[in-house]
């Protein structure tokens, strides 16, 4: 008797799940989606082959999650998936052109990790840190992380690792608020290139690194869409001025030695994976300059009309992550002390770029004993 209940169960879960609605999802769960996000969209439900469809259009994209990496407005649309004959309710993305509230970054290094590794993201926020949360999505599964805030600093330290996920995105939240997202990926190689930890936006410059697992290459050649660009006996490859046409596929051959614990260490060469830089408009970005001999003005051309708030913020020479946010919210402030000055103006869901760093000579006086 039991088993026959068991089987009629099991049987009515399937004619169940046959007859329910595709639906299309986003993964990560964020609130809003921002410009340079990597996003997931996956088909839930029914079975059989999935079809993907962009603003009613059939796309290539079979049978499996739809990666956008890098995601702009021109990604905005209607998203729909057909699996068993179904088609989903359109999935409506809309990318917000600017920030997010908050800033992750890595501490050290870029975007690629070899197996096993782990690194510290640092959390730089407006105010108090203990509020936010953080995560990692490693395929369709998303995990909530510790963090070690720093009050006095207004920052969180979270540490990244794969766990044997071939890629990760991790971010943060409080509230509707929440940082950008910062993607790592993981290599198996000694020898990998290594993009940085967000898009590269255009007009400004972008290092690739030949990094060498426990050592240092003695020669780099650097390839872009399996084509030589450069040779060098640093290990860095910089782009001063990004445009679209440095977008594509990179990666490296280098000549090593581990001398640090040998010197007669045998000389070694090794191929790195490839990795995709994407180059991005990405949010307006105001400037900074100086009025008067004590005054400092922020200024913002493109921000569209909803950037109607200013945000002050000094940096400290010691501490590149040490940014304090001051009181001043107008577009011209006076300043008693030298520092370096910068500034974003609030744009409704999220901000603008932070402008150039402005460096104010004066006669420090110290007052910032905090830190």
């Amino acid at each position: 008797m039991r088993s026959l209940l068991t089987l009629s169960v099991l049987l009515a879960l399937i004619r169940e799940d046959k007859g329910e609605k595709p639906a299309v999802s986003l993964l990560p769960r964020f609130p809003d989606v921002f410009v340079g996000d990597d996003i997931t969209l996956i088909c839930k439900r029914g079975n059989g082959t999935i079809k993907w469809f962009i603003n009613g259009k059939p796309k290539s994209h079979q049978d499996s999650p739809m990666l956008l990496t890098a995601v702009t407005s021109k990604d905005n649309g209607e998203y729909q998936c057909e699996r068993g004959g179904s088609k989903s309710d359109p999935y409506i993305l809309t990318v917000e052109e600017l920030e997010p509230h908050a800033q992750l970054s890595p501490s050290i290094g870029g975007a690629v990790m070899t197996k096993g590794d782990g690194r510290n993201l640092v959390l730089q926020v407006d105010d108090d840190p203990n509020g936010w949360k953080c995560f990692v999505w490693r395929g369709e599964s998303g995990f909530t992380l510790g963090t070690s805030a720093d009050k006095m600093k207004n920052r969180a330290v979270i540490i990244a690792e794969l766990n044997e996920a071939k890629r990760a995105t991790f971010w943060c939240k409080n509230g509707r608020q929440r940082s950008n997202a910062v993607t790592l990926k993981m290599t198996e190689l000694k020898v990998m290139l290594d993009p940085p930890a967000v898009p590269a936006l255009l007009g400004e410059s972008v290092a690739l690194r030949c990094a060498v697992w426990g050592g240092k290459a003695d020669r780099a050649v650097f390839y872009k869409d399996n084509k030589q660009i450069a040779t060098t006996t640093e290990d860095t490859y910089i782009i001063t001025n990004a445009t679209q046409d440095h977008a594509g596929q990179y990666s490296c051959h280098a000549t090593y030695r581990y001398s640090h614990i040998s010197a007669e260490a045998v000389q070694q060469e090794g191929d790195s994976d490839a990795q995709e830089l994407k180059v991005i408009g990405g949010p307006p970005a105001p400037t900074v300059d100086s009025t008067s001999p004590k005054s400092l003005e922020c200024f913002c051309r493109d921000c569209p009309s909803s950037c109607t708030s200013y945000c002050w913020y000094q940096t400290f020479l010691n501490d590149s992550f040490a940014r304090q946010r001051l009181p001043e919210n107008t577009q011209i402030i006076t300043v008693e002390e030298g520092g370096l000055f910068s500034c974003r103006m609030e744009c409704g869901k999220g901000f603008s770029r932070f402008s150039n760093i402005y460096s104010y000579k004066g006669t420090p006086k110290h007052t910032h004993t905090r830190y």
